[in-house]
């Protein structure tokens, strides 16, 4: 099971035209030339970029990473979770997407979509590819990096044949850092534990394992959303927008059988809330919370995965214990 709405921790709801590279896609090394940029960037770091490139420039054929601004914040490091802004072009113009662009629905002047995710080489979302992605790794928050290159030394056998791009076609990600956290894999919330409220399931949560809950018997579903915060933390308000870093555990109300939980991935992970990357249930339970807490969310059909039949748990009332150990 996954929180995000396709893909587990894929950043499904940003502006793309077509899915340019496949699960296939994968990084050597991560690391890319210091020269050679062909394309220009322009704008400010924190607004949408505007890229061109010179009639009969020609991509290299390894990848390229050039810092454009360089912020004033920590240093990303590889296994950070981060919090991006990207813009993406083929360099004959085609559009590949970005988190620049409103996307439906979305509130006038509201958080936009982002790409949270860890910096890696590994394929861990469906937005940024490994090599864009592990490019991260050595710049500071604040900063604005570009990677170029031919699709097939961004992409290599994981590109799209559908999606238009030849492997000789050059292409162009601007990402803009706008956060980075380390994360400590095994973070839980600490502090006394209340009682559920009636009705609502009970949770124990060993050290280093998956939350126990357990769904009272007898008791029918809520047809509501309900949320309860078991442990209050002491930090910062979580906002629409921010990537939360959670530990957390999932199980069926109808069975009480776990189908999720952070701690069968490795632990504490990130995602971003409030903007519909993750489902309604948390969304609407979640923003306003606080770093250390540890909510109990009950979440009905519709506010889970009732919108699409097809999904294994769409008709299930889903039960979450969250520990909120970070935002990023």
């Amino acid at each position: 099971m996954n929180l995000t709405k396709n893909t587990r921790r894929a950043a499904v709801a940003l502006t793309v035209p077509i899915l340019l590279f496949t699960a296939a896609c994968g990084s050597d090394d991560g690391k890319g030339a210091s020269g050679g940029a062909v394309a220009k960037v322009e704008g400010k770091a924190g607004e949408k970029p505007k890229i061109t490139v010179p009639k009969g420039a020609k991509p290299s054929d390894k990848a390229v990473t050039k810092t454009l601004i360089e912020g004033k914040g920590a240093t990303v490091k590889k296994g950070d979770l981060v919090r991006l802004d990207f813009e993406a072009k083929s360099m004959k113009g085609q559009n590949l997407g970005g988190s620049w662009t409103p996307q439906p629905g979305s509130k006038p002047g509201g958080p936009r979509t982002q790409v949270v995710s860890e910096v890696t080489d590994q394929m861990t979302q469906q937005m940024l590819p490994p090599k864009v992605l592990s490019a991260a790794a050595g710049q500071k928050v604040g900063s604005r990096f570009e990677v170029e290159g031919t699709a097939k030394a961004l992409i290599g056998a994981g590109l799209n044949p559908q999606a238009g791009i030849k492997p000789e076609d050059g292409l162009v990600w601007v990402v803009d850092v706008v956060g980075a956290k380390k994360v400590d894999k095994k973070a839980k919330a600490e502090g006394e534990q209340a009682e559920p409220e009636d009705g609502l399931p009970e949770v124990t949560a060993p050290d280093g394992k998956a939350a126990k809950i357990e769904v009272p018997k007898g008791e029918k579903a809520p047809k509501d959303l309900k949320e309860q915060v078991l442990i209050k933390g002491k930090g910062p308000e979580v906002k629409a927008g921010d990537g939360l870093i959670a530990q957390y555990t999932g199980v069926k109300w109808e069975d009480g059988k776990k189908f999720d939980s952070s701690w069968d991935h490795g632990g504490a992970t990130a995602f971003q809330i409030g903007t519909g990357q993750v489902v309604q249930g948390w969304d609407k339970a979640l923003v306003g919370k606080h770093v250390g807490d540890r909510v109990e969310i009950v979440i009905p059909p519709k506010l889970g995965y009732g919108a699409s039949p097809q999904h294994e748990l769409a008709k299930n009332t889903l039960v979450f214990s969250v520990d909120i150990v970070g935002t990023v």
